[in-house]
């Protein structure tokens, strides 16, 4: 199938010719034969790399009305809003920042990029232009699974279906073991394939051989010998450690021409791994030394964090690492010099895998375990599958080789899990306790409920009211309810035709149009009184009341720093709204303390240096809980209002922000 053979302008046909695309790959155009240009629903479950972006395109261009693109990362929006706007004549908006507005400046333009949290805030505070859409692509959809964001994808998605039952939805997906269940929830058409544009083999490296599932063998040179578990340590074993077969891996791939990606398990590991690579001064073999350096001395240029410093070292040798606790200026320079093939390896956690496109020649995932809680766990079979997918570019590589390290012993478990084995299918996450509070509240706010039976009517188009069934989710609904009531977001209304109605409270209001979880909505309120209430209530007090919230991000408080918070604790228990005895979690309760002394004393005029060397977190770290404690504050400050109390704190603290 020919795009000049599809219902596009000339204008759009004469771009994608422009960008080398003239004829659909075979997935697109089974999305195309399954409705994607004629307004119907459907679901594409297709590997990386197959051209989900372009499918979007068409649904898009082709829609009766303006369309809506929905992603989970901001770095993503960023990246499709670029793509969309370079579309001759088309007017596109992105939406990914504050909480508490409706976006109203998006009314009128083709294409809205958006998150899925951005577009569920903007249903909340009466957003007009949400009714407009005609059509609804969602990326990454399996995110459905995700803890935090799946419940509000599902909802988002729930809700827009149910204000316009007309609209089209278009669902991307990687694979995953029960797209039929995903498209049988939205009514849509299923297109799955396994096709892809450069052929993939995936394989298993022991030592310095590579066993592929196509039945082809490789040989790399490794150098070194270390522990039997292939990470070091038993001197009586000579195999390979697991970061020298790395190190070989990528190595092999620079002088056949190539790029490659390491994933492993923690930040930490990915900078020891970069700084390592950066040791064989691969910008040097793959001869990009003056691309490289410069890349180096941009991120230099952007801070002078130690975390940037390692960072512009190790890009002038070829190599860089990419994390969530980078700055997203760091983050876009590794990613636009890898694409400039400026960059040889980006040593990374999987995060990257799932966020931005980035294919390489050769993907090694060194680590498929991680530390989750109490003990180490394999990694999900779907995320080391997108992983994998990053690897082969196409019309620069034959094929794409994604290479797993491991160890005899551990080669078989490997070949199981990740190579034969499916991914796992995608489950509702809506029936936690505090995802359900949120959205139920939500309804009822909102004005789209007034009674359980109506809370029932919203929830019944998501994914999880197909699974549990109405009594299940009855049952789940009456529980979030009677929460609600106790906690004084919503109450009873007795009278009329039905026994009582619930109305949302002016806390429950504010609070949902805030975009707060309910039950930071309630501890705010709880600290703004106690606040109100104290001799001398500082910008501390204001940062710790924010920062004891499930909103806030949990900043890491090791071993050796504790005694530290505890002692700052005590000494300015009386700036405190909670006391060190009366704590639900104390361990939780110091990591709050702890971040809300950082933030206190960034408004003090610390410097993004100092406090990433005596926190010990990443300059990004910084950022985020820069931002999230802006949305908090004002939170607050609204919150404030909502019941009453004066604390100057506040509004103080986000002035300084």
């Amino acid at each position: 199938m020919r795009v000049s053979e599809l219902p596009l302008a000339e204008a759009y046909v004469d771009h994608f010719a422009e960008r080398g695309i003239s004829t659909l790959y075979p997935p697109q155009a089974a999305a195309v034969d399954a409705g994607a240009c004629a307004g119907e629903n459907v679901v594409a479950a297709i590997p990386t790399a197959s051209g989900k972006t372009f499918i979007a395109e068409l649904a898009l261009l082709t829609a009766d009305g303006p369309g809506l693109y929905v992603c989970p990362l901001r770095a993503l929006a960023r990246e499709k809003y670029e793509t969309f706007a370079a579309l001759p004549g088309v007017d596109v908006g992105i939406s990914t920042g504050d909480f508490d507005a409706t976006g109203e400046e998006l009314a009128g333009t083709d294409i809205v990029v958006a998150t899925s949290e951005k577009v569920d805030s903007a249903i909340r505070n009466g957003a007009s232009w949400v009714d407009e859409i005609a059509c609804v692509v969602v990326d990454e959809v399996h995110l459905l699974g995700a803890e935090r964001r799946g419940p509000t994808l599902e909802v988002t998605l729930a809700t827009l279906r149910r204000r316009n039952p007309a609209v089209q939805v278009v669902a991307l997906s990687a694979t995953v073991d029960n797209p039929d269940a995903i498209a049988e929830w939205l009514d849509a058409e299923l297109v799955e394939s396994e096709w892809r544009p450069v052929d993939l083999r995936t394989g298993v490296a022991v030592g310095g051989e590579v066993d592929f599932d196509d039945g082809t063998t490789a040989t790399v040179e490794v150098p070194g010998a270390t522990g039997e578990d292939g990470r070091g340590g038993d001197e009586a074993d000579d195999g390979p450690d697991a970061t020298d077969v790395t190190a070989a891996l990528v190595a092999d791939t620079v002088a056949d021409g190539g790029q490659s990606l390491a994933f492993v398990r923690s930040r930490t590991e990915a900078v020891a791994l970069a700084e390592r690579l950066a040791e064989d001064d691969l910008a040097e073999r793959m001869g990009i030394e003056p691309a490289a350096t410069a890349a180096g001395d941009e991120v230099a240029d952007i801070d002078g964090t130690v975390t940037g410093q390692q960072l512009a070292d190790c890009l002038r040798a070829g190599v860089a690492f990419h994390h969530a606790g980078l700055r997203s200026g760091h983050r876009a320079v590794v990613e636009s010099a890898f694409r400039e093939r400026s960059v040889a390896c980006i040593c990374a956690t999987p995060t990257l895998a799932a966020g931005v496109n980035v294919p390489a020649r050769r993907v090694v995932v060194r680590d498929q375990k991680r530390y989750a809680g109490s003990a180490m766990e394999w990694l999900p079979t779907l995320e080391v599958h997108q992983m994998c997918g990053r690897a082969g570019r196409p019309g620069l590589d034959p094929h794409g080789e994604a290479v797993l390290v491991g160890t005899e012993d551990t080669e078989p478990a490997l070949v199981e899990r990740y190579i034969e084995g499916e991914p796992e299918a995608v489950e509702s996450q809506l029936a936690d306790p505090g995802a359900l509070r949120t959205h139920v509240l939500s309804a009822i706010a909102t004005g789209f409920a007034e009674t359980e039976t109506e809370i029932l009517d919203v929830f019944e188009g998501t994914f999880y009211a197909r699974a549990a069934g109405a009594g299940g989710l009855a049952d789940a609904v009456a529980v979030a309810v009677d929460d609600l009531v106790a906690a004084g977001m919503i109450r009873r209304e007795t009278g009329g035709v039905e026994a009582y109605r619930l109305v949302a409270t002016p806390v429950g209001e504010t609070t949902s149009k805030q975009y707060v979880r309910p039950e930071t909505g309630e501890r705010i309120v709880e600290g703004l009184r106690t606040a109100a209430a104290m001799d001398r209530a500082t910008t501390l007090t204001a940062f710790e009341v924010i920062c004891d919230t499930p909103d806030m991000q949990d900043t890491y408080l090791g071993n050796e720093e504790r005694a530290e918070i505890y002692r700052f604790a005590r000494a300015n228990a009386g700036q405190l709204t909670t006391a060190m005895g009366e704590t639900d979690d104390f361990e939780e309760w110091l990591e709050s303390v702890k971040t809300a002394r950082i933030l206190d004393e960034w408004i003090g005029g610390a410097t993004v240096e100092a406090l990433v060397e005596a926190y010990r977190i990443g300059p990004g770290d910084l950022d985020s809980r820069v931002e999230r404690a802006e949305w908090l504050l004002s939170a607050a400050e609204a919150l404030a209002e909502t019941i009453g109390v004066s604390v100057p704190a506040v509004s103080r603290a986000r002035a300084r922000l």
